[in-house]
């Protein structure tokens, strides 16, 4: 049975099925960059919402403004915007659901100004975004603008034909404006650090460049909150597929797959309207600082303290390197000695059961969460998640020597490429060539590597640090054995 709106009632009755009535549903939200997350997420809250509330004003178009959506357009065009989430938990048991709550989809390469004249359209009220670290186009070590990219010169020579998230959004707001319209919130759910401050310095400097007016208009008018999302959501492979044919008789393109965790931390600064979120347990908060940095330097950098030297000694998966007692041994002590003392209290919140609950969440067997894309675009998450505990450690006089070894462990493997066995890494990273070109000259100039300077900045110069890492690299070029390494470096 293929999953769209003609059949869902004749799906198998085990699976539920969005008992809303989808046709009166009006999109409130736009979401740009519809990608696994976004669908275990927020389009998984706001279904909720409409299953368990009276709500039609607040369910989700995506739009898709690179080559590489069309995948997701095609799978969510034939099937109406449904998919099916499996949930996986740690004992085994599997949930299935179809989540109705993307109400369309619309591949902005192919037809701009629809996308446009979507988001500036009435309803909409909130324009999201998952567009990844490297989406927001910014330089990671001065944090400015980049106005060197090409698609952001063209978009600024022609205004009209826009190719990244800065021009879609101006188009749009130029045309709410013009019609005297308020405008959208601007909602960014990536794993950035304050993400809702990059996202508007982001805009603001695009929209400065471009239109002053304009500019000026969104510092008074717009909102970009901050925000803080969690949920483990690893590429769906085709033994879902597979299962839910077998199981349940249902043809499913594009589904996903997911933990059960669950958790969205929002700040309450909207420019015009919200959806309720707070009855599905969606926590509103005047600042979310606190949670966002625990987040980030603890679930974030831990998933990169496992994946890099776990791709280098050969573990697949995040839960083969968490079975693994010395991978869990250099994750914990890294969280432990490095990160927890720059945390601080944090309302609410016990550290020490959040780690415990970390290491429980990686642990799931069912999950099989690829180590490939953990360390994919470690280029874009390493100077947000890793890099700033090792500078503040390095300003306060803390252990720095877990967060030098996994950078270490990044140069041998953006070098190399391969395991310790000899096996072929999968390298996804949008400087994949740079890190490469950098990386080779280690074994001639140790800081080779840390060259670099958009991910690295001052960290050459810093003595205390250049003594641990060429200590590392000198020793993991020449181990034969990563694991040995890390039991000699715990």
């Amino acid at each position: 049975m293929k999953l769209n709106t003609p059949t869902l009632s004749k799906i198998n009755k085990e699976i539920s099925i969005p008992m809303y009535n989808r046709q009166k549903l009006k999109s409130g939200i736009i979401h740009i960059g519809v990608g696994g997350f976004h669908r275990s997420h927020q389009a998984y809250y706001i279904h909720q919402l409409l299953t368990k509330h009276t709500v039609t004003d607040w369910a989700i178009t995506g739009i898709g403004i690179r080559e590489a959506d069309r995948k997701m357009a095609d799978a969510l065009k034939k099937q109406n915007g449904l998919y099916t989430l499996v949930t996986q938990h740690p004992n085994g048991t599997v949930d299935s659901e179809i989540i109705g709550s993307i109400k369309d989809y619309i591949l902005a390469i192919d037809t701009p100004q629809l996308a446009i004249d979507k988001m500036a359209d009435p309803d909409t009220k909130i324009v999201s975004l998952t567009i990844t670290e490297g989406g927001y186009n910014f330089n990671p070590t001065t944090g400015l603008f980049n106005f060197e990219n090409p698609d952001i010169q063209h978009e600024l020579a022609h205004p009209n034909e826009p190719k990244t998230i800065y021009g879609y959004l101006t188009a749009a707001l130029i045309k709410r404006r013009k019609k005297g319209l308020p405008p959208f919130t601007i909602m960014s759910c990536d794993n950035i650090q304050h993400n809702g401050d990059v996202a508007r310095k982001m805009v603001l400097a695009f929209a400065k460049k471009q239109d002053p007016e304009l500019s000026d208009w969104i510092e008074k008018e717009v909102c970009f909150p901050n925000t803080m999302v969690d949920r483990i959501t690893p590429v769906a492979t085709a033994e879902i597929t597979e299962y839910l044919k077998n199981k349940y008789d249902l043809e499913d393109e594009f589904p996903v797959v997911c933990e059960p965790f669950i958790q969205w931390v929002v700040e309450d600064n909207f420019s015009n309207g919200r959806p309720p979120l707070e009855k599905v347990g969606v926590q509103f908060v005047p600042d979310v600082t606190p949670y966002e940095k625990m987040k980030i330097r603890l679930l974030n950098a831990g998933h990169s303290v496992l994946g890099i030297p776990g791709a280098l000694y050969g573990h697949r998966t995040i839960d083969a390197c968490i079975a693994d007692p010395i991978f869990l041994r250099l994750m914990r002590q890294f969280m432990d000695k490095e990160a927890t003392p720059i945390l601080g209290d944090i309302e609410g919140i016990d550290i020490e059961k959040y780690k415990d609950s970390l290491e429980e969440r990686f642990s799931n067997p069912n999950i099989k969460d690829d180590v490939s894309r953990i360390c994919s675009e470690s280029s874009a998450k390493l100077p947000k998640f890793l890099i700033p505990t090792l500078r503040e450690n390095l300003e306060n006089g803390g252990s720095i020597k877990y967060a030098t070894f996994v950078i270490a462990a990044w140069c041998f493997y953006s070098d190399k490429g391969l395991t310790k066995n000899g096996t072929p890494l999968e390298i996804i990273d949008n400087q994949k060539d740079k890190l490469y070109q950098a990386a080779k000259n280690t074994k001639h100039t140790t800081k080779a590597f840390l060259n670099v300077s958009e991910i690295f900045g001052e960290l050459p110069e810093n003595e205390r640090f250049i003594n641990e890492y060429t200590s590392m690299v000198q020793e993991i070029y020449k181990a034969d054995d990563i694991r040995e390494l890390i039991e000699h470096l715990l």
